[in-house]
C-alpha cells in the first residue's frame, strides 16, 4: 500500500498494526483520533510529516506484513477475539491496578498528590468500561454477528434498519473517545509512566501496569474503532439493501 500524506492514521494501522508502534513513538492517537490524516495528526503534535513518513516507508515497505492481518478477519471472528483477549484483559488487570493504587495513596500520597487523581481517573475508567464490555457484550456484538449470518438464515434481519447497527456503534465509539482523554491524562500525570526517583516496587509495577492497560485498550479501540464497526455497518448496508430490493 503507497501511504500519502492525507492516509487516515486508523486506516494506516488497519493495514499493518506496526505501524501503532510509529504513531505511539510520536505521541499520536491511532484509535480514538484514527479518523485523522497523517498530515493533521503531525500539525497538532508539532512534529516534521516527513519525518513520520519516512519510518513507515522504512517500515512497510519491503517487508513481510504482520502475520495478524485483522483486517482479514471475519466480524465474528474480530468480535470473539476482542472479547476472549481485550475483555478479559481488562477484567482480569483492573482489579490490581486498583488495589496498587489504594496502596501507593495511602503510603505515598501526601508526598505525591498526583497519585489522588490517578486513582480517580483509573476507578471511573474501571467502573464505565465494565459497563461498556457488558453493552458490546450483549447487545452489540450479539447483534453483529446476527448479521454477519447469510441472509437467508436469518430473514428477520433484512427487515431492519441499518439504524439498528449505526446508533449502538455511535454509542460506543463515543464511550471511546472519553476513555481514550482519561487515559491521556492519566499519562500525563505519570509523567509518561515513569516512575519518581523515590519509587518502591510497587510505585514501578502500577506505573508499568497503567503503561501495558493503556497499550491494549489502544489496541482494543483499534480494532474496533477502525475494523469490527466499518465491517459491521457495510453489513448493515447489505441488510438494508437487501430488504429494499425484496
Amino acid at each position: 500500500m503507497e501511504f500519502t500524506y492525507q492516509q487516515k492514521v486508523g486506516e494506516v494501522v488497519a493495514v499493518d498494526y506496526r505501524a501503532a508502534g510509529i504513531f505511539e513513538k510520536y505521541g499520536i492517537d491511532f484509535c480514538c483520533k484514527g479518523n485523522t490524516s497523517i498530515e493533521e495528526a503531525c500539525q497538532r503534535k508539532n512534529i516534521m510529516t516527513e519525518d513520520v513518513m519516512r519510518e513507515l516507508k522504512l517500515l512497510l515497505s519491503g517487508i513481510e506484513p504482520d502475520e495478524t492481518d485483522f483486517h482479514l478477519w471475519s466480524t465474528i471472528s474480530l468480535a470473539d477475539h476482542i472479547e476472549q483477549k481485550h475483555h478479559k484483559y481488562v477484567e482480569e488487570v483492573t482489579p490490581v491496578i486498583l488495589r496498587n493504587l489504594q496502596k501507593l495513596c495511602h503510603k505515598h500520597g501526601p508526598s505525591h498528590p498526583e497519585l489522588y487523581r490517578i486513582h480517580k481517573l483509573f476507578l471511573a475508567s474501571a467502573e464505565e468500561l465494565a459497563q461498556h464490555m457488558k453493552k458490546e457484550e450483549t447487545i452489540l456484538f450479539p447483534l453483529i454477528r446476527k448479521l454477519s449470518i447469510p441472509p437467508a438464515s436469518h430473514s428477520m434481519f433484512q427487515k431492519l434498519p441499518n439504524s439498528i447497527i449505526a446508533h449502538p456503534i455511535e454509542v460506543m465509539m463515543e464511550e471511546h473517545e472519553h476513555e481514550g482523554e482519561r487515559f491521556a491524562e492519566i499519562e500525563s500525570l505519570t509523567n509518561h509512566y515513569q516512575a519518581p526517583a523515590d519509587a518502591c516496587n510497587t510505585f514501578r509495577v502500577t506505573y508499568a501496569l497503567l503503561k501495558e492497560f493503556e497499550q491494549d485498550l489502544h489496541l482494543h479501540i483499534h480494532l474496533e474503532n477502525n475494523i469490527l464497526f466499518p465491517k459491521a455497518l457495510e453489513l448493515g448496508d447489505v441488510q438494508e439493501a437487501n430488504a429494499c430490493s425484496i
